[in-house]
């Protein structure tokens, strides 16, 4: 044997050796690509009936959105109609009560006047405590004392 048949030798067994690295490499890379190939299946399958399921949420959602409108529109009606019954019982009933209620001071008065106890101030009694009566007079500032 000859050096150029031993050097020929030794390419070919590393051309061997390559080729079989290769081939390894190859069917891992092939194994890989069909396991991934597995997995997006899967997700697909998956995916599909989660994204009719989350269309379907969303449906429901606006319809409820809707009814929650509708609900608020109805309520402002209320509101505006309480409202105006407020103001309505105010008008009819605040100025014959203001009317009745100083009818009724005014009678006070006047009997007090007649039996002479008009100026005069009385304490109450609260659960066995003297509260004393409102002054009359009026309020003087601390700054002029």
């Amino acid at each position: 044997m000859s050096g150029g048949e031993v050097a020929g030798l030794i390419v070919a067994v590393f051309w061997a050796i390559l080729v079989s690295f290769l081939a390894v490499a190859l069917a891992r890379l092939t194994q890989t690509l069909k396991r991934t190939t597995a997995l997006v299946a899967g997700i697909t399958e998956q995916a599909v009936p989660l994204l009719g399921e989350a269309s379907e949420a969303l449906r429901t959602a606006h319809t409820q959105l809707d009814r929650v409108d509708t609900i608020t529109s109805d309520v402002a009606e209320v509101t505006a109609n309480a409202s105006a019954l407020s103001s309505t019982v105010a008008s009819a009933f605040g100025g014959p009560l203001v009317k009745v209620a100083a009818f009724g001071y005014g009678v006070r008065r006047a009997v007090g006047l007649q039996t002479g106890d008009a100026g005069r101030a009385r304490a109450r009694t609260v659960k066995g405590k003297v509260v004393p009566a409102a002054r009359r007079g009026r309020r003087r500032n601390r700054t002029e004392d």
